[in-house]
């Protein structure tokens, strides 16, 4: 019997089997961290250029405001800016100005002519003006209309009449107070009175 026997001592199949890698699949994690960096990327890129775009624009924005403000003379810009201190100086001085004629007016519409005053007087407060005067009255009937008048008259706050007493012809001798709101004597409402009853 023949013995098959084998010459080659290299082996025809591999002694250590080899493995391959598979392919690795690639993880949600990994793709989300993928596209967060480059967004970030993209988003610092995009705001370096914008950044580089508005500082562009805040120079040119100041090379224009320095042009227009040398087309203007520099002397003319402070003696307006004078003028513009003095008016608004003047509008508060009017706004606060105290004009006592509103005060006489009313007082010349409303006073019968049997009362004639003797003396005037007033005192400035925050709230208004407190006005005290005397008067002399044909009687005591007088007082009591020109009292009910001054009633009747929105702008003179609390006429009170007090300290009667008659005189050697039989007149009443009196003294009045009463207050005025500080509206009512103000120059700047009394001029818009004014050009309102002009027209």
């Amino acid at each position: 019997m023949e013995q098959n026997f084998q010459t080659s001592f290299i082996p025809k199949k591999p002694m250590v089997e080899q493995t391959t890698p598979g392919k690795r699949s690639v993880g949600l994690f990994l793709i989300i961290a993928i596209i967060v960096f480059f967004s970030m990327v993209l988003g610092a890129a995009g705001a370096y250029f914008y950044k580089g775009v508005l500082t562009g624009n805040v120079t040119k924005m100041e090379k224009d405001l320095n042009l227009a403000k040398n087309s203007f003379e520099p002397t003319e810009i402070s003696k307006l800016q004078i003028l513009d201190k003095r008016l608004n100086s003047s509008n508060e001085i009017l706004s606060s100005h105290i004009a006592i004629s509103p005060i006489f007016e009313a007082l010349e519409a409303l006073t019968l002519k049997t009362i004639r005053y003797t003396k005037f007087s007033y005192d400035l407060s925050d709230n208004g003006i407190l006005v005290k005067m005397s008067g002399q009255a044909v009687g005591y009937r007088s007082i009591a209309l020109q009292a009910d008048l001054f009633s009747k008259n929105k702008n003179l706050i609390d006429p009170n009449f007090s300290n009667l007493t008659l005189d050697n012809q039989g007149n009443v001798l009196f003294d009045l107070e009463f207050s005025v709101d500080k509206n009512f004597v103000n120059y700047k409402e009394a001029l818009k009175t004014r050009s309102d009853n002009a027209s």
